[in-house]
């Protein structure tokens, strides 16, 4: 088969779903020299990285190559928006595009179309995102429910809230395939440069893009509760690049005094974040939404104590391996940061039971399931044929 797979996010500021995306291809290269592979570095009509066709994954395989990339954001728009008649000459031919930025291409004939679902938060939390997005995440998600041969999603909580919002959907072509850390423990690790101020064992961590579902003020709030009752703390480490309806947040910082105690390296590169998932005292993430919450995973992997939610994703992911907290309860965040930091719940126990529990998710299991979705779509009829003979039945 050849399969056409969306790298639009692999480039250098990758976050959640350009590390999914990176790693799935990464290690599907590792397992399959069958099947032939073409990456489209530029994929969709919303979500634009400039330096994107030079940035985004290069897999040195013999079945592997580059394909179809657009110069401007305009010209992508034109290509994906606007099928044309040789559009599937255009992708290489391919018998399965697999999308993985939440758009969802339409126009396509013969090939399978292999969707991943990361999560509907723009649906639950849409204060939390700019309406723009909203609107093109909404886009893809409802046309995924209408023209995804497959769907792939990333945890059970996920596929259920999908299938409860689009109950149309086909429940037999959704399956959940769980992602995993790109990370392994390191016994020895260097002490990067640029985080020389950070003593290990004495700083709290969080990671990810700091907008409002990942509850940084509700964190903040909680860390100047848990310094006034302690009279100090850890300094706290927010690493991550800002993102949308954050402005006034350095301010919001001041106000709560905590100028001298939160430090903002923004984004960190992956030798950073690993010592810093190493080396913290423990991991915050009282996030209010996630599809799956892979910086969970990661700071389990490297044996990071963590404290995180207990809604969404993440009870599924953290199983008893962590502390949950309420994320809409600042008196429950800051008493479980209080715990720790006071010795109550003991610090190596929970490590070692996350370091358990994160060796459970398995980047070479990720990749042979989804090998064998790719196996099982081209047997199966699709969606199109599926609905058209549906709606010849009702009428």
């Amino acid at each position: 088969m050849r399969i056409g797979f969306d790298t639009s996010q692999t480039g250098n500021a990758k976050a959640g779903c350009g590390w999914l995306a990176d790693s799935l291809v990464r290690h599907l290269a590792e397992i399959d020299a069958r099947n032939e592979y073409v990456l489209y570095p530029t994929f969709g009509d919303v979500y634009w990285d400039m330096d994107g066709p030079a940035a985004t994954v290069h897999i040195d395989r013999p079945n592997f190559q580059r394909g179809l990339s657009h110069s401007t954001l305009a010209e992508a728009q034109q290509f994906w928006r606007n099928p044309s008649d040789d559009f599937e000459a255009r992708l290489g031919e391919p018998d399965i595009v697999h999308a993985n930025n939440f758009f969802c291409p339409h126009g396509l004939r013969r090939a399978r179309l292999v969707y991943t679902l990361y999560d509907l938060m723009f649906l639950e939390h849409p204060e939390s995102t700019t309406e723009a997005n909203r609107i093109a995440c909404f886009t893809g998600t409802f046309g995924a429910s209408l023209r995804a041969d497959f769907i792939v999603a990333i945890s059970h909580y996920s596929r259920n809230h999908f299938l409860n919002t689009f109950p149309h959907y086909p429940p037999d072509r959704i399956h959940v395939v769980h992602p995993a850390s790109r990370f392994h423990l390191q016994p020895e690790c260097p002490h990067p440069r640029r985080l020389a101020h950070l003593q290990p064992g004495r700083f709290w961590l969080n990671v990810g893009t700091i907008e409002p579902r990942k509850n940084h003020r509700r964190l903040l709030q909680a860390y100047a509760r848990l310094k006034t009752q302690l009279g100090g703390s850890f300094p706290l480490v927010l690493a991550g690049g800002k993102g949308w309806l954050m402005e006034g947040f350095d301010r919001f910082i001041e106000e709560l005094g905590l100028q001298q105690d939160v430090i903002l390296p923004g984004y960190v590169e992956e030798t950073e974040l690993q010592w810093l998932y190493q080396n913290c005292f423990a991991f915050l993430y009282p996030s209010l939404f996630e599809g799956f919450g892979l910086p969970v995973l990661e700071a389990m992997t490297l044996g990071a104590p963590v404290i995180t939610s207990n809604t969404t994703s993440l009870p599924e992911i953290v199983g008893r391996a962590g502390l949950l907290v309420d994320p809409f309860a600042e008196d429950s965040i800051v008493n479980a940061m209080h715990q720790l930091a006071t010795g109550q719940i003991n610090r190596e126990v929970l490590r070692e039971q996350g370091v358990a529990r994160a060796s459970e998710f398995s980047w070479q299991s990720t990749a042979e399931q989804v090998r064998e979705i790719y196996q099982q779509i081209v047997e199966i009829p699709h969606l199109g044929a599926v609905w058209e003979k549906q709606f010849l039945v009702e009428a």
